[in-house]
């Protein structure tokens, strides 16, 4: 018992608990979005895909940026790196979740359920990518 109250010390830090709750509001903007646009107003799939992860790319920049990984960007050019960084990493995740998309949206799964386990996946890449990449502290 003791090794997995060490290892669930270990993983749940307190940056891992904030991206956790941020991710959960993020997630929530990104399938609200898509349910908006896809069930009521009846857009496509992939256009409602494409522009609910760009609303949730927007409130995770700024979540992130802030609140979970504590950004120590000084200066102008330091802050364009890294919200180009971050929008990199996002732009990978997006693809991910377009492209899984495209192949998953044909199988006959409710396109809400597919959206949500995509969601899952990007949420997973993009704590690694902000943390070991975006909003990675310098010595």
């Amino acid at each position: 018992m003791g090794k997995i109250n060490e290892l669930t010390k270990k993983l749940l830090t307190k940056e891992v608990i904030l991206y956790i709750v941020f991710g959960i509001l993020t997630t929530i903007v990104n399938l609200v979005s898509f349910y908006i646009l896809n069930t009521i107003l009846n857009w496509e799939e992939n256009i409602s895909n494409l522009i609910a992860i760009i609303l949730a790319v927007l409130v995770a920049y700024i979540t992130n940026k802030d609140l979970v990984f504590h950004s120590n960007a000084k200066g102008i050019k330091s802050r364009l790196i890294q919200f180009i960084k971050f929008m990199i990493g996002r732009a990978f995740t997006m693809v991910v979740e377009v492209v899984g998309g495209l192949l998953l949206f044909q199988l006959p799964i409710p396109n809400i359920v597919t959206k949500a386990l995509l969601t899952i996946v990007a949420i997973i890449l993009n704590f690694f990518i902000s943390k070991f990449f975006a909003f990675k502290k310098n010595n």
